[in-house]
């Protein structure tokens, strides 16, 4: 020893942190709520382009993604009625029992969305590009349009589950 003390190294810059309670997208704030409202009017445009198409039920995949999109629509409204009340009444969904719920039901409901999304999107391209008969150049984009709305729908539903599953795994 050569009788030096040890200085230790002076601070450095303040580091930022970032911390998910900080997002104002985590459920129970107003960033959810416009997200879930988001979802909804997406889904009700794909639901409603894909019902205003001529013979869209003679197609399985058609007719899959609109029961998605009723079920992407019925499960955004019901979770954003949700989140309303809580910001009405002033309570935090951080914390929740339905946090879980709320976990489970985006991911299942992008897992659907995102497979009705994928079928009427390939089906659209095979019967508009790859056959080239059969399908009313209206016909195909309003067919395009709704999936296209489908994928956005899923995107927000996405962004959904991924905040809330993060904010239960991290509490």
């Amino acid at each position: 020893m050569d009788g030096s003390a040890h200085l230790r190294d002076p601070p450095g810059p303040a580091v930022l942190r970032w911390r998910l309670e900080d997002m104002h997208i985590i459920p129970g704030t107003s960033g959810s709520l416009a997200l879930r409202i988001c979802q909804f009017s997406a889904a009700i445009v794909s639901f409603s382009v894909m019902i205003s198409a001529a013979n869209f039920s003679s197609v399985t995949a058609f007719c899959f993604l609109v029961a998605a999109m009723v079920l992407q629509c019925m499960w955004s409204l019901s979770v954003a009625t949700i989140e309303g009340y809580a910001m009405l009444v002033g309570r935090s969904l951080r914390d929740s029992p339905l946090l879980s719920l709320f976990a489970v039901g985006d991911w299942v409901t992008a897992v659907i969305t995102f497979a009705g999304a994928c079928a009427s999107a390939g089906i659209a391209v095979l019967v508009g590009r790859d056959i080239h008969r059969g399908c009313d150049v209206n016909f195909c984009g309003r067919y395009a349009a709704a999936a296209g709305m489908a994928f956005l729908s899923w995107l927000l539903i996405s962004t959904s589950f991924l905040f809330t599953f993060w904010l239960l795994a991290t509490r």
